[in-house]
């Protein structure tokens, strides 16, 4: 969901085992030659899914990569499917009112602006009833966020990993990572 963390948490996740991060919100602005904002006013947002599946389809077949998709990219079974099937996909659940909480004063998320959107509370409790199933679907693990810190996050993610072996345990300089 917007405002979940995902780039903060993916930056500090992937300087944590030594690799490159990338959103694909950057990569897909540099593409457009302009804001994701922009983009969507001036082309809509079916215009914008095509060139976020084209970005996913190329990041999800990199090899070890850290990466942060925007909100939405879970809309297309394209990208759901690429995610779980090349990479290991981290849900980072959190409650419509801890995101409200999050994004209280942010303008730069098309999806919250649209309609008017007086209520982002209101327009979070849609997209979240909307998309939790996709993303519990495409995620390999689901971490709560509630609202610890960023660094309490991050080492919830890392210890999931690190469960799971895909990840070495911090520490343990004989492990090996994908």
């Amino acid at each position: 969901m917007p405002g979940s963390g995902k780039s903060t948490v993916g930056r500090h996740i992937a300087r944590h085992i030594a690799l490159p991060f990338i959103d694909t919100d950057h990569v897909i602005e540099q593409r457009i030659g302009c804001s994701i904002r922009d983009y969507f006013e001036t082309q809509g947002e079916a215009a914008f899914r095509d060139v976020e599946q084209a970005v996913i389809d190329e990041v999800t077949q990199l090899d070890a990569h850290v990466v942060a998709t925007g909100g939405g990219a879970v809309l297309r079974e394209a990208n759901r499917l690429a995610l779980h099937a090349r990479t290991t996909v981290v849900y980072l659940r959190s409650t419509p009112e801890d995101l409200a909480r999050r994004l209280r004063h942010d303008t730069h998320r098309p999806l919250l602006q649209q309609g008017g959107s007086a209520d982002p509370l209101r327009r979070l409790r849609t997209l979240f009833q909307d998309r939790d199933p996709l993303y519990r679907r495409t995620a390999h693990f689901v971490i709560e966020t509630g609202r610890p810190s960023v660094h309490a996050l991050v080492n919830m993610v890392l210890m999931q990993l690190e469960l799971a072996g895909i990840v070495p345990v911090a520490g343990n300089q004989g492990a090996s990572h994908p």
